[in-house]
């Protein structure tokens, strides 16, 4: 299947290196290979392979090549001052793309900069509308599907259930076993495996370190550390409250929730609601690689423990300010609008108001709120 940055990265990497990253087996290494199809004399070069790590290092590449494919070289020491190299020297016309998963997220930080040099991607497992565009199905069913599948493309695309709960195993055990260990010590290993389980069955809630710390007994320094590590190989993602200007927002504790559906444990709400967020997020990173709007995916939660599921903002070129667009509230089959959301909508009259329903009969708009359909709703998101 044509993945839905395609043809965004195909544009870009005509212009300026780009750099994809996003987690293991999303299909960063199909998309690569999708892209040489579209050049005379592309050539793939993977850190991992030894011939291929001589070839990077000497940058002894032929300097015909009009596409040059890098994968994993954040393993390789001072890797960004490296490519601002790379990038600098390379000869007209030659194109520059780098894949990766984890520490890839550090070139915006400290190192060589590479400012004005390159294009930047998030890429995202499938999601509704993109399975919708590609299968030709109807929301509902991609819905159905992608919750028992998740959005990874081999145990989506998978014939059968049993290969994708299959991939999944080993999927997991790679995780451990090989990503992990990169940012950590083999004593860690059980000490992140546990924090990993605990975060299966916190999907969703506020998630308090310190709390957890004193229950496990693992300080929550460490735990921290432990989540970043899971954030940086793109296992989890971290959800912050939005407080700006919001009285009584006071939460400052993010909510969690995992690229791979299949990780989740719950019931159907908190199913649902961990989808929702997959996809939701994927809307937000895709408006800020294409578009260059800064766009943000938040929740909101008062003093007092009012909470609405997510908050999205974002850059309005118009007034060049950065403002709350949208209040999403996550249903099963509650049809009666939410009683946090209306006060909300109320507070933030700027800002569109939906509770998606997975169950509903029919869309309606009552107090402000718009009543939709969950999987109509995803799949008009964009991506």
């Amino acid at each position: 299947m044509e993945r839905y940055i395609q043809a965004h990265v195909l544009s870009d990497i005509k212009k300026k290196l780009v750099i994809l990253t996003g987690p293991r087996q999303v299909g960063k290494t199909y998309l690569s290979r999708q892209l040489m199809a579209n050049f005379q004399n592309p050539i793939y070069l993977n850190w991992d392979v030894p011939t291929d790590r001589v070839t990077l290092n000497h940058q002894s590449w032929d300097v015909r090549h009009d596409l040059i494919v890098m994968d994993e070289i954040h393993k390789m020491t001072h890797w960004k001052q490296w490519l601002k190299g790379v990038t600098d020297a390379r000869p007209p016309g030659t194109a520059l793309l780098v894949t990766g998963s984890a520490r890839m997220e550090t070139f915006r930080q400290a190192g060589e900069s590479l400012a004005g040099r390159y294009y930047s991607y998030k890429f995202h497992p499938i999601s509704v509308k993109e399975l919708c565009t590609e299968s030709n199905i109807k929301p509902r069913e991609a819905l159905d599907h992608l919750l028992e599948r998740g959005g990874f493309p081999e145990p989506c695309l998978a014939e059968n259930k049993l290969d994708a709960d299959r991939w999944r195993i080993k999927y997991a055990q790679d995780l451990i076993r090989e990503d992990i260990l990169d940012f950590s010590r083999i004593h860690e290993l059980n000490a992140m495996k546990l924090f990993l389980e605990i975060l299966r069955d916190r999907v969703g809630s506020p998630l308090s370190l310190l709390s957890i710390s004193r229950d496990i007994g693992i300080s929550s320094v460490t735990l921290r550390k432990y989540l970043d590590i899971l954030q940086a190989l793109f296992v989890v993602f971290p959800i912050h409250p939005l407080n700006k200007n919001i009285a009584r927002s006071l939460s400052k504790s993010p909510k969690v929730y995992f690229y791979d559906q299949g990780l989740v444990r719950g019931n159907e709400g908190v199913k649902l609601e961990n989808a929702v967020a997959c996809m939701l997020l994927k809307h937000v990173d895709f408006i800020r690689d294409t578009k260059g709007l800064e766009t943000g995916l938040h929740y909101l939660r008062t003093k007092d423990g009012a909470e609405i599921d997510f908050a999205i903002t974002t850059d309005n070129p118009l007034t060049h300010r950065h403002e709350l667009t949208h209040l999403i509230e996550v249903k099963c089959s509650d049809n009666t609008p939410h009683a946090t959301l209306i006060r909300f909508a109320k507070q933030f009259p700027e800002a569109k108001a939906v509770q998606l329903v997975y169950n509903l009969r029919i869309s309606l708009k009552t107090n402000g709120i718009i009543i939709d359909d969950m999987a109509s709703y995803l799949s008009e998101l964009e991506a």
